[in-house]
């Protein structure tokens, strides 16, 4: 049981209708309904009567309603008390490159946030985090790195990842069809050699490995004319523009996506540390991830 299903229940409790409450939650409606019925198993009682035209609670539900919404103002005035505590703290945060676009206004007030500049692979990002030379990371990280580091993780935003191929065809292709790079260069690129290797070894995908760098920049779109097949995009190239005579084309039949987690060490003490790891992490959501055709690594935290 979590606070974010609380909070879902609350909703759809004073909406009575899953559309609006999903609306209100900024989520989709099938997790919304997945969130709820998941609750219901936690508690052993069903919360709400639902048909295809009308919800309503529960003699269970009416009266759990109260004392969830009661538990719900414990968990913001803790927070409110720790943000107090925690505001005139330093905390660092290094990233891959990727950031959550509102990331200011998630931590306004909560702590001085100071975003490291040193830009390094996930693989290394998850290490400095361990090692205390930062505070928290935004990285790509899968469950036994989290065990062997000794850290905590949640999933904080997705990539769907897209192919690249010669000419103007711009429909999708199946997964099977394209061609999925790894670097010799593991200090670089560790974490992409892990995910590539799995996607190929699950998809079918062809597996070529280089040593020129060509996973991403222009060494990557002068491998895609050379190979003359849709290649597969790293995280790292995904806002780079798509030369003229090259084009972007969707994977499906799984389509590809890349998690990224924000970790912080398991035994963080520190209460502005644990502060922007909740702001940063709070009603995230499913993210889109939970389709049938979305394909995640086995290790993944998101599974």
């Amino acid at each position: 049981m979590e606070l974010r299903q609380l909070r879902y229940f609350v909703a759809v409790a004073e909406e009575l209708n899953f559309g609006r409450a999903a609306a209100r939650l900024r989520i989709a409606g099938p997790s919304l309904s997945q969130q709820i019925k998941a609750l219901e198993r936690d508690l052993g009682v069903r919360l709400f009567e639902r048909d295809r035209r009308t919800v309503t609670l529960t003699p269970c539900g009416q009266t759990l309603l109260g004392r969830t919404r009661a538990l719900l103002d414990q968990a913001d005035e803790l927070r409110r008390t720790a943000a107090g505590l925690a505001a005139d703290e330093s905390v660092r945060l290094g990233y891959v490159n990727w950031l959550p676009g509102d990331l200011a206004a998630r931590v306004s007030g909560i702590a001085q946030l100071h975003v490291d500049t040193w830009v390094m692979p996930s693989h290394a990002q998850a290490r400095r985090v361990a090692d205390g030379s930062i505070d928290l990371a935004v990285c790509w990280v899968q469950l036994a790195d989290l065990a062997e580091l000794g850290l905590d993780g949640r999933v904080i935003g997705a990539d769907r990842l897209y192919a690249v191929a010669p000419g103007a065809d711009m429909s999708p292709v199946a997964a099977a069809d394209t061609v999925v790079l790894v670097d010799a260069d593991t200090a670089s690129w560790s974490s992409w050699n892990r995910y590539a290797e799995r996607f190929a070894a699950d998809t079918g995908a062809t597996l070529v490995r280089v040593d020129d760098g060509g996973v991403t920049g222009p060494g990557f779109f002068d491998r895609v004319r050379r190979l003359r097949r849709p290649v597969v995009n790293s995280p790292k190239g995904q806002t780079v523009p798509v030369p003229s005579d090259l084009a972007r084309r969707q994977v499906v039949a799984p389509e590809p996506c890349w998690t990224w987690s924000l970790v912080w060490r398991r035994d963080e003490a520190r209460i502005a540390v644990r502060a922007v790891a909740e702001a940063l992490t709070r009603d995230v959501g499913p993210l889109g991830l939970d389709g049938a055709d979305v394909w995640l690594p086995k290790d993944d935290p998101f599974r």
